[in-house]
């Protein structure tokens, strides 16, 4: 009888093990098309009260608790105080603080947050207000930590009953007892072994998935504009980029923080002599807009880089007229069109080094390098140590690459120009309180087999 018992007991644990294993792969959840992770810092610039900011929003390990939100300069300020305002979507609670914008370290203002989910950080400088979208997301317990203690907790337990049982001569109760001891054990064992294998779950906050047609969604329909139609030189102006969805007529709100913006928007004029590369600010659901200033007359082409979650990176591109006589101070404009390359400066007053281009005559449809030297310590801008804008002369083509991760101060990109001609270019990088220009032309070579 005692051996049928084992035996018995021996078949009872092997069905448990099958059903524990069976139980831990069923409990696995499926891994989402857009993973988010928790306590990770949001970052987001934003070209506000005549500067380049950017807004730190830190990961937050738990909520109710403290949210921490910071703005770094990358371009001087004087004094420039930002008030936050963090509101729920969810239930509209509403906290206010204050911070300063600091050119290194960003001073933090500390805010307090009730509930996980979808919020709204509206974020004021001078007098325009931006209001940027965010989640606050924390990490749920995790299913296989309660399966990991809860099975040594259960041997435990199932331990002692042994003990006390085997003391009292009840072997086959005894065995019993242990054999669900060492199923506890098996549990702990596989889900320390398989849980790094299963894909995690998403965070307490995070949106819910929607299915979306195969695929992902369709590119935003988008219109820029300029308020006024017409801009005078030397005189403020609103550009601003309305984004709808084609298929349903609503605005596209769910653009994704690529590089650190939500879009990326330069703007040139033809000849290439007046350059900006800004950051605008979400103001609705579904529209962007940025203040600057053309120093001259003449035709100017605006390119605005975005991309919709789900979706993929796209560019929208609009031309428009500045009128007036007046040619401004001068102080927004890049210098680039018919110089000569060894002839640029950068923006922020040294002279710049030109450009090194190896082949020295790029041939289209082939990698070129450029390689220049930066007149400081370079800091992260954009998520970058560097930044290469490049455009066709007719305005047709704008690529945007980034620097190769070189060590010290010198800085090297990779482009391949598609065809030949002419095309104008900037590089660009942050040092310690300002973003440095570097505008150039590069003339390129039609390929032999292409002859």
């Amino acid at each position: 009888m005692d051996v049928l018992a084992s035996q018995r007991a021996r078949l009872s644990m092997i069905r448990l093990l099958c059903l524990v294993a069976v139980l831990v792969l069923a409990c696995a959840t499926p891994a989402a098309a857009h993973n988010v992770s928790a306590g990770a810092d949001l970052r987001i610039a934003q070209t506000i009260a005549g500067t380049e900011l950017t807004v730190v929003i830190k990961g937050t390990a738990r909520v109710p608790g403290p949210l921490r939100i910071g703005v770094i300069a990358f371009q001087p300020v004087a004094d420039l105080p930002v008030a936050l305002e963090v509101r729920s979507v969810e239930d509209g609670r509403t906290v206010t603080g204050v911070t300063g914008a600091a050119a290194r370290e960003p001073q933090y203002a500390q805010l307090r947050v009730e509930r996980t989910g979808p919020h709204e950080l509206k974020l004021r400088a001078g007098n325009e207000v931006a209001v940027v979208p965010f989640r606050v997301l924390v990490e749920r317990g995790s299913g296989a930590e309660f399966l990991i203690y809860g099975g040594l907790f259960v041997t435990g337990l199932l331990l002692v009953g042994g003990l006390l049982t085997g003391a009292l001569a009840r072997r086959n109760t005894a065995m019993l007892l242990s054999g669900g001891a060492a199923v506890g054990v098996t549990v702990a064992v596989m889900v320390i072994v398989f849980e790094p294998m299963l894909p995690a779950g998403p965070p307490d906050g995070a949106a819910p998935v929607a299915e979306t047609q195969a695929g992902g969604r369709p590119f935003a329909q988008g219109r820029v504009e300029t308020a006024p139609a017409r801009p005078a030189a030397g005189e403020e102006f609103t550009l601003r980029v309305h984004l709808t969805d084609g298929s349903t007529g609503r605005p596209v709100d769910d653009l994704a923080v690529h590089h650190e913006a939500l879009a990326h928007v330069i703007v040139t004029s033809e000849d290439g002599r007046y350059f900006r590369h800004v950051h605008p600010l979400r103001t609705a659901p579904g529209r962007l807009e940025v203040r600057m200033r053309a120093d001259r007359p003449g035709r100017y082409l605006a390119h605005a880089e975005l991309e919709r979650e789900d979706s993929g990176g796209q560019l929208i591109t609009t031309r428009f007229s500045v009128g007036g006589d007046g040619a401004g101070d001068g102080s927004e404009a890049s210098g680039a069109g018919d110089r000569d390359p060894a002839a640029s400066q950068a923006t922020g007053g040294e002279s710049a080094a030109p450009p090194r281009l190896q082949p020295a005559a790029p041939v289209a449809g082939r990698p070129a390098t450029i390689e220049l030297d930066a007149t400081g310590t370079v800091r992260p801008w954009l998520g970058m140590a560097g930044h290469l804008i490049v455009r066709s002369q007719d305005g047709a083509l704008l690529g945007h690459v980034h620097e190769m991760g070189s060590s010290g101060t010198r800085l090297r990109f990779t482009f391949s120009f598609p065809e030949a001609g002419r095309y104008l270019a900037w590089a660009q990088y942050a040092l310690a309180d300002r973003i440095v220009t570097v505008p150039f032309t590069v003339d390129v070579k039609a390929s032999e087999t292409l002859r």
